[in-house]
């Protein structure tokens, strides 16, 4: 299962990432926003990366005007590797190097079509667990749980 979320700035991007889940039989829960009213990202980046990191969802998918904001809202959350990707040779790095659990994109920075093929992207991307990203993983998850305490 997939989590997704937005801000008002991402709904329109939204939607078209719903669709493509819908058209390829991709389960997901949808966490809002469910329409353009202005709304603050830091909500929806939580609520879906509380999803993720809990095991409720495998993966998430955050949109907001740049990405920026809401990549950082869900990267507050204990277990979360949220990469803000602009294009599909990031979307594939972040999964194989970083095992990347939620994409960010950017809804005034990507179009439709290209955001659609980052999705995809990372959705069909493994985590290959190569000892090298394994290690380097392992280590982000050390920093932060030295910095929880």
């Amino acid at each position: 299962m997939l989590a997704i979320g937005c801000d008002h700035g991402g709904y329109d991007l939204k939607q078209e990432v719903l669709k493509y889940l819908s058209d390829h039989q991709i389960e997901y829960q949808d966490f809002g926003c469910y329409g353009k009213e202005s709304c603050d990202y830091p909500a929806f980046g939580q609520a879906v990366a509380k999803a993720v990191a809990s095991g409720t969802c495998d993966r998430g998918i955050v949109i907001c005007t740049t990405g920026i904001g809401i990549s950082i809202a869900a990267n507050k959350v204990k277990g979360i590797r949220c990469a803000l990707c602009a294009d599909t040779v990031s979307a594939k790095l972040t999964r194989e190097h970083n095992n990347a659990n939620v994409l960010a994109l950017g809804a005034g920075i990507v179009g439709p079509n290209l955001a659609l093929s980052i999705v995809d992207t990372f959705l069909n991307t493994a985590f290959p667990g190569e000892e090298k990203h394994s290690r380097r993983v392992a280590a982000i998850q050390a920093i932060e749980e030295e910095t929880m305490k």
